[in-house]
C-alpha cells in the first residue's frame, strides 16, 4: 500500500531533487554558453534537442501520466494489498507491451525522415546549408533519447503511484551529468561540442532508465511483456491518453511555432537567446510547478476515489498559496533584474554582452507568464484526477490560437521578445480558462483565507520589487566586466530580494512555515 506522506513532504522530496537537477542544469547551461555561445552550432543543437523533448511530452510525461497514474493507482486500491499490487503490475506490463514497439517503430520512421522534418521545422536555413546539415545530424543523434525517456516516464509513474518520488525526481540530474561530462571532456570546436552533447543526450536516456529500473525492482515492481492485446483496460487507457496527447501536442506546438518563426524570420542567435532565457525562467516552474503537479495528481486521485471531495479541494488551495507564494517573487525578480542575472551567469567567452542584453529582454517577457505556468500545474490535476483529459485539450487549443495571434502581432516590432510575450500571454489565457471551468463545475473554490493570503503575497512581492528596482541601478556598473566583483553584485541582488520578500511575507503574515506544514495533512 502507498506510504502515508504529507503533500509538503512529497513536494519537498520532488522539489529538492528537482532543485539539485536545476543546479546541475545551470552548470550545464553555463558551460554551453561558454563553449557554444549563441551562434550556429548552439542554434542547431537547441533545435535538435527540442525534437525528442517535444515527443517526450507528447507521448510520455504529460499525456501518458495523465492516463496511466490514475488507472495504476485505482488498481493499487484493490481490496487486498497483494492483489492490488499484482493487478497494477499486470496492467503496467500490458501497457509496456504496447508502448515499447510503438516507440521503436516511431524512432525508425523519424530517423529516416529527419531531413524533411527539420526542413519543415527550420525552413532549411537557406542562407546557411552547413547549419542545416548539422541540425539534421544532431537530430538523428538525439532522437533515440525519446525511447528510453518514455520508458522512464512509465517507471516513474509506477513509483509515484507507490508514493516513492525520490528516484524519479533524481532522473534529470543524470541527464545533466552526462551533458556536463561531454562539454568538459569532448570536442574542440563548437560543432564538435554540439555533436558530443547530442550523443550524451541519448546515452543519458539509457542511464536514466537503468536507474529507475533498479529502483523499481527494489520497490517490488515486476513487469512481464506479452503479445499486445487490445483488452478493455488498454482501450480505457487509450481513451484517456488520446485527448491528453492532443492537448500536450497543442502546447508543444506552441514551442515549435516559436522555433520556426525564430529560425525562419529572425537573426542568427535568436533561438539560443530564447533557449537560455527560458531555461532560467523554467527554474521556478521545475522546482515548484512540476513538483506540485507531480504530487497533486496521485494525491487528489486517491482523495476523490475515497469520496473526500472537500479534502481534495483543500489540497489544491494549499498548493495554490504555496505555489504563488514562491513564484510571484521569482517572476518579479526575473522581470526586473533579468539582464544583470544573465550577465552574472552567462556572459563570458563565446557569450557576449549583446547576447546578454537580448537574452535578458526575452527573460523579462517570459517571466510575465511564470505564475500562470505554475497555476496550470496546480489546476490540471483537477481535471486529470477525474479522468477528464478532453477539457484541457479544448483549453489548449484556445491557448494555441492566442499564442499564434500574439506571435504574429508582436514578432515584427519586438522580434524574439515578441515571441516570448506571446507565450506568456497564452499561458495566462489558458490558466484563466482552467480555473473558470473548474469553478463552474464546482470542482474548485477558494476556501476561507486563500484570497486574503494571495493579496498579502502580492503586497510582499511589490515591496521586494521596489527594492530590487532601485538596487539594480546602483549595482549595474559592477556587472560590466567578468570576475569576482560581478559575482558579488549578483549575490547581493539575490540576497536582497530573498531577504526583503521573506521579511515582508512574514510581517504581513502572507506565508509561514506552519502553513507549509499543513499541506497534505489530510489522510
Amino acid at each position: 500500500m502507498p506510504r502515508r506522506n504529507t503533500l509538503a513532504r512529497r513536494l519537498g522530496t520532488v522539489g529538492g531533487w528537482t532543485l539539485l537537477s536545476r543546479v546541475f542544469g545551470f552548470l550545464r547551461d553555463l558551460l554551453m554558453a561558454r563553449y557554444l555561445g549563441a551562434a550556429a552550432a548552439a542554434d542547431a543543437f537547441f533545435i535538435a534537442f527540442k525534437l525528442p523533448n517535444f515527443f517526450r511530452r507528447l507521448f510520455a510525461e504529460g499525456a501518458f501520466s495523465a492516463g496511466f497514474i490514475p488507472l495504476y493507482a485505482e488498481r493499487l486500491g484493490t481490496r487486498a494489498e497483494e492483489d492490488g499490487r499484482a493487478r497494477a503490475d499486470r496492467f503496467a506490463g500490458r501497457v509496456l507491451s504496447w508502448f515499447l514497439p510503438i516507440l521503436l517503430l516511431f524512432l525508425i520512421l523519424m530517423e529516416a525522415a529527419m531531413v524533411p522534418v527539420m526542413l519543415g521545422l527550420t525552413g532549411g536555413f537557406a542562407d546557411n546549408p552547413e547549419k542545416f546539415a548539422l541540425t539534421v545530424t544532431l537530430g538523428r543523434l538525439t532522437f533515440p533519447y525519446l525511447v528510453t525517456i518514455s520508458l522512464v516516464s512509465l517507471w516513474a509513474g509506477m513509483l509515484n503511484g507507490l508514493d516513492r518520488y525520490a528516484a524519479a525526481a533524481f532522473v534529470p540530474v543524470i541527464l545533466n551529468i552526462f551533458m556536463i561530462a561531454a562539454l568538459l571532456g569532448l570536442g574542440e570546436t563548437e560543432e564538435d561540442k554540439a555533436r558530443a552533447l547530442a550523443v550524451a543526450v541519448s546515452l543519458s536516456g539509457l542511464g536514466q532508465f537503468l536507474w529507475l529500473f533498479v529502483a523499481g525492482r527494489r520497490a517490488g515492481i515486476r513487469l512481464q511483456l506479452s503479445w499486445p492485446r487490445l483488452d478493455p483496460e488498454i482501450r480505457r487507457l487509450g481513451a484517456i491518453v488520446a485527448p491528453a496527447a492532443v492537448g500536450a501536442g497543442v502546447m508543444q506546438i506552441n514551442l515549435l511555432v516559436d522555433i520556426f518563426l525564430a529560425a525562419r524570420f529572425l537573426p542568427e542567435g535568436s533561438v539560443s537567446w530564447m533557449f537560455y532565457a527560458d531555461r532560467l525562467n523554467q527554474l521556478p516552474v521545475g522546482v515548484i510547478g512540476v513538483g506540485l503537479g507531480t504530487v497533486l495528481l496521485p494525491t487528489i486521485s486517491r482523495l476523490l476515489a475515497g469520496g473526500r471531495i472537500h479534502e481534495a479541494m483543500a489540497e489544491q488551495n494549499r498548493a495554490l498559496v504555496l505555489g504563488l507564494g514562491l513564484t510571484l517573487p521569482a517572476a518579479a525578480a526575473l522581470a526586473v533584474v533579468g539582464t544583470p542575472i544573465i550577465r552574472g551567469l552567462f556572459e563570458r567567452a563565446a557569450f557576449t554582452g549583446a547576447d546578454s542584453l537580448a537574452t535578458g529582454a526575452a527573460l523579462g517577457a517570459y517571466a510575465i507568464g511564470l505564475p500562470a505556468y505554475v497555476l496550470a500545474k496546480v489546476m490540471l490535476p483537477g481535471f486529470h484526477a477525474r479522468q477528464d483529459t478532453v477539457t484541457p485539450v479544448r483549453i489548449a487549443l484556445v491557448g494555441m490560437g492566442v499564442n499564434l495571434a500574439l506571435n504574429l502581432l508582436l514578432i515584427g516590432p519586438l522580434a524574439h521578445v515578441g515571441l516570448a510575450l506571446g507565450t506568456a500571454g497564452a499561458a495566462w489565457v489558458s490558466v484563466a480558462a482552467m480555473m473558470a471551468v473548474l469553478y463552474r463545475r464546482g470542482h474548485f473554490r477558494m476556501l476561507a483565507g486563500t484570497l486574503s493570503r494571495l493579496v498579502r503575497l502580492m503586497a510582499a512581492t511589490l515591496l521586494m520589487t521596489g527594492l530590487l528596482y532601485g538596487l539594480k541601478d546602483v549595482l549595474m556598473p559592477y556587472f560590466v566586466t567578468d570576475g569576482p566583483v560581478r559575482i558579488a553584485a549578483l549575490a547581493a541582488l539575490i540576497l536582497a530580494g530573498m531577504t526583503s520578500y521573506g521579511l515582508a511575507a512574514l510581517g504581513l503574515k502572507a506565508l509561514s512555515l506552519k502553513d507549509v506544514k499543513k499541506l497534505g495533512g489530510s489522510r
